[in-house]
């Protein structure tokens, strides 16, 4: 029966990662150590092979559609990568906690502005053509991405998605396909370490990754379908999610410090 749930679980996540640009892991750790009551350092790696796994399961269908930037992916995740770097030689000097709190209040707002704001301007479907701007602010958001993945353990994907669209004028779902197509390649660097370190549990990680598999082929077909209003709901809603995780990560570390 745990089988067919980690499967379940896995499938959940790919299809919602590859539908939105996130990988699923905000949404695989929750469900890892609340519904499994998997310990903390045993949810995050798993969740980080499935975020390999589903990018690259929905990286040839998006590149295939034409929905990824490639150039715009690979200039921004230079900079997520020399951020990853940063952030981890500074993790010793920060705040975890306030950083989650910082973090947490940047996702509710962005939340909340899809939620609650209605534009007047409908946004263009996503196969027509199209120029990012603001290429100093892309940079520098990728760079402060990585450094939050680096202290947090939280992919940079409910950060890059809107930074592409409402930043730099990319049309949601191509920044959600371009999302996809990096997170992979962070997500990998961080599974090898934590494979090296022998932190990697089999027998938890192969269920997942088969339903994250199937999960992310699905999300990759409906992804071009669905209607872009639709998607931006759904993102916001995560988004609440990850703002709530990072409220209880940050209190966690805070709260003691302030009663004492």
């Amino acid at each position: 029966m745990t089988l067919f749930l980690l499967i379940a679980a896995g499938a959940f996540g790919g299809l919602t990662g590859a539908m939105l640009g996130i990988g699923g892991g905000v949404v695989l750790v929750p469900l890892l150590v609340f519904g499994f009551h998997l310990p903390l350092e045993e949810a995050v790696p798993a969740s980080l092979m499935c975020v390999v796994a589903s990018s690259c399961a929905a990286a040839a269908s998006y590149v295939d559609n034409r929905l990824s930037d490639i150039r715009l992916g690979l200039t921004l995740e230079l900079a997520t990568v020399v951020g990853a770097i940063t952030g981890g030689l500074v993790a010793a000097y920060l705040a975890p906690a306030m950083v989650a709190v910082v973090f947490g209040l940047f996702t509710l707002y962005v939340a909340l502005q899809i939620l609650l704001v209605r534009t007047r301007n409908e946004e263009p479907a996503a196969t027509t053509v199209y120029t990012p701007t603001n290429y100093p602010l892309g940079i520098s958001g990728s760079f402060v991405a990585g450094g939050l993945s680096a202290l947090l353990g939280v992919g940079g994907g409910p950060l890059k998605v809107p930074l592409m669209s409402y930043g730099m004028r990319v049309p949601f779902k191509v920044a959600s396909a371009t999302s996809n197509l990096m997170i992979g390649v962070t997500g990998a660097a961080s599974v090898a370490s934590y494979a090296w370190r022998g932190h990697m549990k089999l027998p938890l990680v192969a269920p997942l990754v088969v339903g994250v598999l199937a999960g992310a082929y699905v999300g990759s077909r409906l992804m071009p379908r669905v209607p872009t209003a639709v998607l931006k709901k759904l993102f916001a809603v995560v988004l609440l999610v990850v703002a709530g995780q990072m409220f209880w990560k940050g209190g966690e570390g805070l709260w003691p410090s302030i009663w004492k």
